[in-house]
């Protein structure tokens, strides 16, 4: 059993690496869905909301760099054209969404997405002993739980 050069099985790292690529291209789409919300919002809770969708695609563009960045510590390429992007991830583009409650909704969908497949990482990571990765999806899945309560909550849901 060959292993790589921080210690994980090789075929474990290179299955690591597929999913986290996976989890790159949901981010990239979701990232520019929510970039797209902030600049287009319209309504009564445009200042509430433009704020709030700033606040989401910055801390999305860090995610993006920290799971680009895990996928070459294990060993490997992170994908980066948006054509793949679209190729593996189950977030849809959106385009000229304005309404504030349809883009809430898009972003807990899009959340949903992102910690189902943040918990099938998280499982692979821990079959792995890879606690970079275990780590990070933990992180993640903690915050996202939050934000989706908070976004569920202004939908009163």
């Amino acid at each position: 059993m060959s292993t790589n050069l921080i210690g994980i099985e090789e075929t474990k790292a290179r299955a690591l690496a597929d999913q986290l690529n996976e989890l790159l291209a949901h981010y990239q789409i979701f990232y520019m869905n929510v970039r797209g919300y902030h600049w287009n919002i319209k309504g009564d809770k445009f200042f509430e909301l433009h704020t709030k969708f700033e606040e989401l695609y910055t801390d999305l563009l860090l995610k993006v760099d920290e799971i680009a960045e895990r996928i070459l510590t294990l060993g490997y390429r992170p994908v980066h054209a948006y054509s793949e992007y679209v190729k593996l991830s189950q977030i849809p583009e959106r385009t000229s969404v304005t309404d504030g409650r349809q883009c809430v909704q898009e972003i807990l969908d899009g959340l949903s997405a992102l910690i189902k497949l943040e918990r099938n990482i998280l499982e692979a990571s821990t079959a792995a002993s890879d606690e970079g990765t275990n780590s990070l999806m933990s992180d993640y899945i903690t915050q996202q739980e939050k934000t989706a309560w908070m976004y569920s909550s202004f939908l009163g849901e």
